[in-house]
């Protein structure tokens, strides 16, 4: 089972127009959560762990969880409300967000005594790893999963809103990286971070994925990198590719039974490409629709 742990919230996302008072429109969202609904579409036995509102909308996040056939029994609940994430689509479909997160839910989750029995990997990311008190709860459980052997995937997701010590952030990244078996970053992470993927590479994952847009995926490994195109569809907007990838490469991992540093540094060119290429039908899926809608299995067979 592949555990995914983080924040859960609701995106506003401009419907019918795209200028500052265009009409705004709830949809499930928050980078773990959309992780978790995209693995679940694509078959894959997946938990979620997190804190979620007893509010309508996160009864509603929960009930997204399991029409995805997600497990949501590790799921701790609260009466705080439900984060919230205002979407900016640009031109192109790129998304930017404000976020209303103070006194949510999320952050006042508490790492469980015990990894959820049958964890075979564990996913963080996004403002979960930001957010505090929570921050710390879900940096324990990426650092405890990787002493018991997990195989732990990080996808930072930049947020530089919620970052004002960018110093702070920079550093606490670099602590989390020894204990990280996959990471996935943007070019856009990147550049705000200032490093390239080697540099990233050489703190301890066994693979960093780097997202180009437009210009496509790449992984770096300690024998080289690997490279595949995007899926050239029309973009409706670009809210939750990043997560789809994040699902689709740990999805494909699973099927090539490397979900663990050893087995993941042992996977050859033409297995990347095929763990990439999937990644990118994934992606292309999701931008083609409004909102974070990953694909079921059945629309990527073949």
């Amino acid at each position: 089972m592949i555990v995914v742990a983080g924040e859960a919230l609701i995106d506003l996302v401009p419907h019918l127009g795209r200028g500052p008072l265009a009409p705004l429109v709830p949809k499930p969202g928050g980078g773990p959560y959309n992780t978790a609904i995209a693995l679940g579409r694509l078959g894959e036995p997946t938990a979620f762990l997190s804190r979620i509102s007893r509010d309508t909308f996160g009864q509603e996040l929960l009930e997204g969880l399991r029409a995805a056939g997600v497990d949501v029994s590790h799921v701790q609940r609260g009466d705080e409300p439900t984060p919230l994430a205002l979407a900016a689509l640009g031109p192109d479909g790129s998304a930017r967000y404000s976020f209303h997160v103070e006194g949510t839910a999320d952050r006042l989750f508490t790492a469980p005594a015990e990894l959820p029995q049958g964890t075979r990997a564990m996913a963080f990311g996004t403002c979960s790893l930001v957010l505090e008190p929570g921050a710390s709860a879900y940096e324990e459980l990426l650092h405890r999963a990787h002493a018991h052997g997990v195989c732990t995937a990080l996808d930072p997701n930049i947020r530089p809103d919620l970052m004002p010590d960018a110093g702070a952030y920079r550093s606490r990244l670099r602590s989390w990286l020894p204990g990280t078996t996959l990471l996935k970053v943007s070019q856009e992470d990147l550049d705000w971070l200032g490093d390239d993927p080697g540099f990233w590479l050489g703190l301890g994952p066994a693979a960093v994925v780097v997202t180009r847009g437009g210009e496509g995926l790449s992984v770096l490994t300690r024998v080289g990198e690997v490279s595949v195109p995007v899926v050239p569809v029309p973009v409706a907007d670009t809210i939750g590719a990043g997560d789809t990838v994040n699902a689709a490469l740990l999805h494909q991992l699973s099927v090539h039974n490397a979900l663990g540093a050893e087995a993941m540094a042992a996977l050859d060119e033409q297995h990347w490409r095929d763990i990439l290429g999937f990644a990118a039908r994934a992606a292309a899926v999701t931008v083609s629709r409004v909102g974070a809608e990953p694909p079921y299995a059945r629309e990527l067979a073949g």
